[in-house]
């Protein structure tokens, strides 16, 4: 048994070595005879694929494609993708294709893991291609209906490395899994010359030649093209990876962390990237099993230091872990004290978030020296405008048994702003899935108080952009303070461009939300990402808020799919509902909530007061029958509580014979006259198209005429705005 014992060396840099080598080792003397093109991709940087096989055709690495050396070049399954030179089939009457990839789980279909030859309009017009679905490579003169296929019949395992050959010679197709012949066909009359009579324009790999297809999203290397059929004996030592090898690499691609001071449960992995089975040895269980499970010694105690032994086709790998011991009373109240944060201490415009508890779970108390201001629990009377700011200092105790500490925050309560009118709009949405920056935010500006006419602002491009969590936002929520002076903008985590599967995202979406805010409207914070659902949820979608003054706080509520807390995978059925957990500062949310379940799918919900009663506006998600005719429409309820889980009935089916189906309803009162307008997203359609109403308790909405709205506007929302916030927004995003 070979010991690989663990050093502080990056896990990286450890796979990355090993798998260098590897990739080099596997490839026989002859696999260089009859290469068109050869791509490693082993390469860390840079957007050029570099063609070893020595006839210098090099191939563009395009979109989230992120070169990461002997680990292969990452793909996002967004746009990223090998272009290859045009024409590389040209007079290939054999050929075979090699390429090493990583499918990730979560790979949508249908996808090519390669494709070499042309499209026409949408579709393609003549290929060939391989894809993991019913692991088959398909070689075609024209779109789908001209292909012949040579199928395993069965998918290719995803999160593993996998080295998938096609050879072609003599009318006759076999395809190689890991260097194992899985399927033959005779009688194919097609060559690869053939396609496109020698032109092709369409070469990639990780995209295929149809544009409604998905790209890949995992990693590729090695990739091969060969103008002759690569013997068995050839693709074998291309594709085959004996049981040491692959316990070799699977052990030097595990990746622990820091574990020089471990104060949790470790998680370890059972299996690798090339399919071993790992298995786990613990120096001393009663410190950390074999599971991971962490025991940390008692308070006062020195660390431990335990010996982990992972364990591949004979493989060995130690770790040696370090645990801490349990914290004292001293130590807890010291790290807690030091872990708290008064948020905008130096600008404070609403109430903020006092914490009772702090980290480690100690007790925190407070203490203000200016009650009428701020309160002990965080409330906060602002100046009078025109007033000077108020200065004040907040004192938290933190308390863990007979140990305390004490931290001052000096703290400053800005004047509340000058009253002024309403005198147009802002409008924030996103631009759907179909382009890679349609699902970020856009602004438009309307024409004074004409709540209908519209001009796109920062010449339709996106005003903000999201750089965390699954890097695309849907849904975005504009929601002023109660004092008129800071903006929350919230909005969905999700990116469905080029790679979208709405079950998954449902099942293992995000459970965060994206938060901005700003005083001006122009001048936005750094994005933060925010977990609110929880662990049983399977996405997040939509959130929006109202503020509550009953409690002083904003409700933010959003649609989830909640599973059962016996199914941590989140395969069974469900169906959304609507949840609301509570804020003050858009950090710190309350457990949540379930706000509206009708024993039916339902998301999007919005809200407006009008006198003393909530309207709430929701899309009904069940799909459209003739037990069910208001499916895909919006319904309206009303409630003198905002948090009230039985709203009551006022009317459904609004949008129903105005457009085919709606959803992402924002509503939004006049600033000139009792009336309101609710925009309603015809998915699959026009985008927003707006309705309006002088009644809201009627529940009778008429489509609006002589509108114009801004190109391709989905789920959003209109915030009404004074003229200084409208011509402010116009000069900064032209």
């Amino acid at each position: 048994m070979v010991s690989l014992r663990h050093r502080p060396r990056p896990a990286a840099a450890v796979l990355g070595a090993v798998l260098f080598a590897a990739v080099l080792t596997a490839s026989p003397a002859s696999a260089t005879d009859g290469l068109v093109l050869h791509y490693p991709l082993t390469q860390t940087g840079g957007a050029v694929a570099v063609d070893a096989s020595g006839g210098g055709r090099d191939g563009a690495i395009v979109g989230d494609a992120t070169p990461a050396g002997a680990e292969g070049l990452h793909l996002g399954g967004v746009n990223g993708h090998v272009k290859l030179p045009d024409h590389v089939l040209r007079g290939l009457t054999d050929i075979s294709v090699s390429v090493q990839v990583r499918i990730a789980p979560d790979q949508a279909t249908p996808y090519f893991v390669y494709g070499l030859g042309n499209s026409s309009g949408t579709s393609g017009n003549g290929y060939i291609f391989t894809t993991g679905n019913a692991y088959r490579t398909s070689i075609a003169t024209g779109n789908w209906s001209t292909e012949q296929t040579v199928s395993a019949g069965r998918n290719l395992a995803r999160g593993v490395w996998k080295t998938l050959t096609y050879t072609l010679a003599g009318g006759t197709a076999v395809l190689y899994e890991d260097g194992v012949e899985v399927a033959r066909r005779t009688g194919v009359t097609t060559t690869p010359a053939m396609i496109g009579g020698g032109s092709t324009t369409a070469n990639y790999l990780g995209r295929s030649v149809y544009s409604g297809d998905r790209y890949l999203k995992g990693a590729v290397r090695d990739f091969r093209l060969y103008n002759r059929a690569l013997t068995a004996a050839e693709a074998h030592a291309l594709g085959f990876v004996a049981d040491e090898e692959k316990g070799r690499r699977d052990l030097a691609a595990i990746d622990l962390g820091d574990l020089s001071a471990v104060t949790a449960n470790l998680a370890l992995p059972v299996t690798g990237p090339y399919g071993s089975t790992i298995t786990w040895q613990s120096g001393d269980p009663s410190v950390v099993s074999a599971a991971g499970v962490v025991t940390r010694p008692a308070a006062g105690s020195p660390p431990a230091t335990v010996t982990l032994t992972a364990t591949a086709f004979g493989q060995a790998r130690e770790f040696q872990v370090t645990v801490r011991p349990e914290l004292t009373d001293a130590e807890k109240v010291a790290e807690a004290a030091a872990a708290l944060t008064v948020w905008d201490a130096d600008d404070i415009r609403g109430n903020i978030t006092l914490p009772t508890a702090g980290l480690h779970g100690v007790e925190v108390s407070w203490k203000s020296t200016r009650k009428k201001v701020v309160t002990e629990t965080g409330e906060v009377t602002r100046p009078e405008h025109g007033a000077k700011p108020e200065r004040l200092t907040l004192t938290a105790t933190v308390r863990s048994g007979e140990e305390q500490a004490k931290r001052r925050f000096d703290v400053t309560v800005t004047p509340k702003p000058a009253r002024q009118d309403y005198e147009g709009y802002l409008f924030g949405y996103f631009t759907g899935e179909g382009t890679a920056t349609g699902e970020q935010v856009y602004f438009a500006a309307s024409r004074g108080n004409d709540a209908l006419r519209w001009d796109e602002l920062n010449q339709g491009k996106p005003v903000l952009t999201s750089s965390l969590g699954d890097k695309g936002v849907r849904d975005p929520f504009i929601i002023r303070s109660p004092e008129g002076d800071k903006f929350y903008l919230i909005a969905t985590d999700l990116k469905m461009h080029g790679n979208g599967d709405w079950d998954l995202v449902q099942r293992k979406g995000s459970r965060h939300v994206e938060v901005w805010e700003s005083t001006d409207l122009v001048t936005w914070s750094e994005q933060r990402h925010v977990l609110v659902s929880p662990e049983t949820a399977g996405n997040t979608w939509a959130p929006e808020a109202y503020y509550d003054e009953s409690i002083g706080a904003y409700v933010v509520f959003w649609a989830s799919k909640v599973y059962a807390e016996d199914d941590p995978g989140h395969t069974g059925d469900t169906y959304n509902k609507m949840l609301y957990a509570t804020t003050r500062d858009f950090r710190t949310f309350s457990e949540p909530r379930v706000w509206v379940d009708p024993g039916y799918s339902v998301i999007d919900s919005t809200v407006i007061k009008h006198g003393d009663e909530y309207y709430r506006f929701t899309k009904d998600e069940r799909n459209n029958t003739s037990t069910t005719p208001c499916s895909k429409f919006i319904l309206a309820e009303k409630s003198t509580e905002l948090r009230d889980t039985s709203y009551d009935f006022v009317a459904d089916c609004i949008g129903k014979g105005s457009i085919n189906q709606g959803e992402g309803p924002t509503v939004f009162k006049s600033n000139t006259e009792d009336r309101w307008y609710l925009f309603i997203d015809e998915f699959g359609g026009r985008g927003y198209v707006p309705f309006e109403t002088t009644d809201l308790a009627s529940g009778q909405w008429r489509l609006a005429t002589g509108y114009s709205l801004p190109s391709r506007p989905r789920h959003g929302t209109v915030l009404p705005v004074t003229k200084a916030e409208l011509d402010r927004v116009r000069a900064a995003f032209p």
